[in-house]
């Protein structure tokens, strides 16, 4: 199939996209154009859609490991400051990490990747709110295809000028 200009991909793909449309909505339409099969666009289809976009990260080679991935405690603390974004909104005041519940490394993390840290509030209690985090990588030169690297499971704790947990008091 011959490849249409560069300008009038630009047009026919822009015609297709509305509103609502995802990034897998994006790339779909886009390898349609370019005759290419569905299937290879199936990774970056496996986004979340339960979960809401709130960090994107770039790992440089200063945050790599004595093997050359990215250190996992770099992936940490990317997951830490992803998981506090939502019970931030949510709370009137302070906020601290209170447990890691769970955290799972799937795949390594390599320098260059764009990271896109996908999180959601699981649970709300008294003082506390638990949130999940999923971590895709979109690896270096190959670009509209995702591969989910980390998971976890935090609990952040609202407190109070002194540090104390505090009931949770939530912002309408």
């Amino acid at each position: 199939m011959p490849h249409e200009s560069n300008a009038a991909a630009e047009q026919n793909l822009t015609a297709t996209l509305t509103p609502t449309s995802t990034i897998a909505d994006t790339l779909r339409a886009h390898a349609a154009r370019q005759g290419v099969d569905a299937r290879l666009t199936r990774v970056a289809a496996s986004l979340p859609t339960d979960k809401e976009l709130v960090l994107k990260v770039i790992p440089m080679p200063a945050d790599c490991n004595a093997n050359g991935d990215i250190f996992g405690g770099w992936v940490m603390a990317q997951v830490d400051l992803a998981g506090s974004v939502l019970p931030a909104r949510h709370v009137e005041g302070r906020i601290a990490t209170v447990a890691v519940n769970e955290f799972v490394f799937k795949q390594p993390v390599r320098v260059g990747d764009i990271l896109s840290l996908f999180a959601s509030v699981s649970r709300i209690g008294n003082t506390s709110i638990t949130v999940q985090v999923e971590v895709y990588a979109e690896r270096f030169r190959a670009q509209g295809q995702y591969i989910k690297v980390t998971e976890a499971s935090l609990t952040y704790v609202a407190i109070d000028d002194a540090g104390r947990p505090r009931k949770i008091i939530s912002n309408p």
